[in-house]
């Protein structure tokens, strides 16, 4: 018994400057939906992580583009992440603490990462 296994094709963006949990949202939003269907609703969704998901998963397409045997019409998200980067302390602003206390900004970052790969060609039609 042998199995199919397609490429999966893989990019990233490290230290988006924006939470992961603004970016999860976006994440879960497009986790699993055809390439085509993603991009579209990444198009016209108001959140700021919209810009930079749609920026990634046009590049894991282009990433895809490179190998002639894939078709970019049966590609969708096999997984979508927004790990936590580290927190920016080159500029620290900061605010009123507690008891006259200084209480720095937690400027956080975001690594996102986007795999799409390529449905098999026994599994149907192709994704919208």
């Amino acid at each position: 018994m042998t199995t199919t296994e397609t490429t999966e094709f893989v990019a990233r963006h490290r230290y988006a400057r924006i939470t992961q949990r603004k970016a999860r949202l976006i994440a879960d939003l497009i986790r699993g939906c055809g390439a085509n269907e993603a991009l579209e609703l990444l198009q016209f969704s108001p959140q700021r992580a919209a810009a930079f998901y749609l920026k990634v998963l046009r590049s894991a397409i282009a990433n895809a583009g490179q190998d002639e045997s894939v078709n970019l019409n049966r590609l969708y998200i096999s997984d979508c992440r927004a790990d936590d980067g580290p927190m920016l302390n080159n500029r620290l602003r900061f605010r009123p603490g507690p008891q006259g206390r200084a209480m720095p900004f937690a400027k956080k970052t975001s690594h996102l990462t986007v795999r799409v790969r390529e449905i098999p060609a026994t599994a149907g039609t192709e994704v919208s």
